[in-house]
């Protein structure tokens, strides 16, 4: 039982909170008993489980190392204000080449939530893959990761540069939609490709212009009321399920 703050393996935890050690050591912390019992039944590596006093250690992790440390220490590692009492360390996966009828891409979404909510929606709606760009949030922030709610783990999702990875699928006979509000299609009057790559952009400024221009179809949701626009995670769930359907 570890019960100080002070304890140098707690420190060494605490900076997992932080990108460049994350980095650095190729592993990152997941925080709930939900996220846990995913990670546990993934094909990634959960290399130890830390737990506060009076928590009992999932089933599933049989040949996981367990960490036990107090209330007070637990608090001190925690991204949340009630925690739940259980957290592991993840070691990042080696990502493959993403493949599939329906691929995602990411330019530069900035907002942990809605990366979080695309995984997570995606994932739902079958899609192969995510593709994620320069500017994207980080992949393994906390708040990032409680947004998939799990689908982080089942969904291959792979870092590039989107111009160069748009101009490969479109190699290999992708078509490729770009979400627009201007000068765009309503999406309800495009029959759906054999396969597609759809490339969704910036909460502020949307996707960038170069990728526009190189985008078969530029496509848009229609808005009925009074509203500017779709929040891009909300936009992302309507666009993948008329895709899959």
């Amino acid at each position: 039982m570890i019960t100080s703050v002070k304890n140098e393996k707690i420190k060494t935890l605490k900076k997992l909170h932080q990108r460049k050690y994350r980095k650095q050591t190729n592993t990152f912390l997941i925080e709930g008993t939900h996220l846990i019992e995913e990670a546990l039944v993934s094909n990634w590596v959960t290399k130890e489980i830390i737990i506060s006093e009076e928590v009992s250690v999932p089933e599933a992790a049989d040949n996981v190392p367990i960490i036990k440390v107090t209330e007070q220490v637990f608090k001190e590692l925690s991204f949340t204000a009630s925690p739940q009492g259980i957290m592991a360390v993840v070691e990042m996966k080696k990502e493959d080449e993403v493949s599939g009828e329906v691929i995602v891409l990411l330019d530069a979404i900035q907002d942990p939530g809605n990366l979080g909510t695309i995984i997570r929606t995606a994932d739902a709606a079958g899609t192969e893959g995510i593709i994620l760009g320069d500017g994207c949030v980080d992949l393994y922030n906390d708040k990032v990761i409680r947004a998939t709610q799990g689908s982080i783990f089942h969904l291959p999702i792979m870092h590039a540069d989107v111009e160069e990875a748009a101009a490969r699928l479109k190699e290999a006979d992708y078509n490729i939609w770009a979400t627009a509000l201007e000068k765009a299609e309503n999406y309800k009057e495009l029959s759906i490709p054999p396969k597609t790559a759809i490339i969704f952009g910036n909460e502020g400024a949307g996707v960038k212009e170069s990728l526009l221009e190189t985008a078969d179809e530029r496509v848009t949701i229609p808005i009925l009321g009074k509203a500017e626009s779709l929040n891009v995670s909300i936009a992302a769930g309507i666009l993948l399920y008329y895709l899959k359907n």
